[in-house]
């Protein structure tokens, strides 16, 4: 039995292999904590980081939540535990991501050490206070469709985007994950900075890049600062 004929239309383009390395769960949860237990929430957090979980507390700005965790490990199942706990602690979502990390195809060539700090990272960044996390997706719009690109013309774009993102070296640390079949966008971007104006000339210079101009489509966003959820009021003490 033969294999079936692409159409014509797809020719040239190339699906990325197979066979990587499995990286992390990874789950950002931005919670209204208006009703929300300090002790208990903190007791929850506490617990995933003593199973081995990379966990990141952040206070947001703005009127989208007051509480955003990103938590990364081994297992759905335990970052699901972490959701139901903070919940029960009074952690109300209000918007959530689900994904995976992940090394590029892009980044064949990057060597293993840095493609353990992809798969693995450790979280959260000294000195980079201020974080951001939105959402994209590659577009596929008429003549603007990623994935009808062969891969030597996708390679070509994301190389230049990362020279890009490179300038920002020591002011930026960049986490993208995997979200495609996992969540409604295809990649969620998180970036630690020095400074919220750091954020804001990254993204922007970024938005001029051609990966980013033609082919990016990005979602919310979540700005904060990242420290311990003092935003939490403490449990009222009986008399």
């Amino acid at each position: 039995m033969t294999s079936p004929t692409p159409p014509a239309e797809f020719e040239g383009t190339d699906p990325p292999e197979t066979g990587q390395t499995p990286g992390w769960a990874a789950l950002h949860l931005f919670c209204d904590t208006l009703s929300a237990d300090g002790h208990a929430t903190e007791s929850a957090l506490r617990r995933c980081r003593a199973d081995g979980y990379e966990v990141v507390t952040v206070e947001v700005i703005g009127h989208k939540a007051d509480l955003g965790v990103l938590a990364l490990g081994p297992s759905f199942g335990r970052l699901r535990q972490l959701q139901t706990e903070l919940a029960h602690a009074g952690c109300l979502p209000r918007y959530s991501y689900v994904s995976l990390t992940e090394v590029s195809e892009y980044a064949k060539r990057v060597s293993a050490e840095m493609k353990q700090a992809r798969l693995h990272p450790k979280l959260p960044p000294e000195g980079l206070p201020a974080f951001c996390f939105y959402p994209m997706s590659r577009r596929r719009e008429g003549d603007d469709n990623w994935y009808r690109l062969p891969y030597d013309e996708r390679l070509r774009m994301m190389m230049n985007h990362g020279k890009l993102g490179s300038t920002f070296r020591g002011r930026v640390i960049q986490l993208v994950t995997g979200s495609s079949g996992l969540d409604d966008w295809e990649w969620g971007v998180t970036l630690f900075a020095r400074t919220f104006d750091d954020i804001k000339s990254c993204v922007y210079a970024m938005r001029y890049d051609e990966a980013s101009a033609r082919y990016g489509k990005f979602g919310p966003f979540f700005t904060g600062l990242v420290q311990p959820p003092a935003v939490i009021p403490a449990a009222p003490t009986e008399d």
